[in-house]
């Protein structure tokens, strides 16, 4: 019966630290008496909030985006879209729905503070009949024969 000997035990395993103990100043200083070799690295801005930082470079960025910006649609088309606008009897919702498009890009394209597009301007000429591009604003629209 040498095998169930109750009075031996066995340690199967034995848990070393935990990450937060074996980083601990406590344990650092046990290791170093022990004369073990201790490898210690520092994070790069650990602890900081370095994304939000503001560098001279990121100044002069913005220094050089305020002069990059969208052109912007003239004074002078707005009038003539809300002229040939009040000349059909529409109103800028009539006119956001004549061309499927919302309210608020036709009351931006009055105003002169939409980026214009080629494609919404096209569709504003053909319903109000004045052409808004080019050389001729404010001109009727020649209706192009079909082939």
């Amino acid at each position: 019966m040498a095998e169930s000997d109750w009075d031996t035990v066995t340690v199967l395993r034995k848990k070393g630290p935990t990450a937060a103990q074996a980083k601990s100043k406590q344990a650092i200083t046990a290791a170093q008496r022990r004369g073990e070799d201790l490898e210690t690295t520092k994070k790069w801005s650990a602890g900081q909030n370095k994304q939000h930082l503001v560098t001279k470079n990121t100044a002069k960025l913005d220094r050089e985006t305020e002069e990059l910006h969208h052109d912007r649609v003239p004074l002078e088309v707005g009038r003539v879209i809300q002229l040939g606008r009040q000349n059909n009897g529409l109103t800028q919702k009539d006119l956001a729905t004549k061309i499927n498009e919302k309210p608020q890009i036709i009351a931006d394209y009055e105003s002169g503070r939409a980026i214009p597009s080629n494609q919404v301007m096209g569709k504003i000429e053909r319903a109000i009949g004045l052409k808004l591009r080019g050389r001729e604003i404010g001109q009727p629209l020649e209706a192009k024969p079909k082939k």
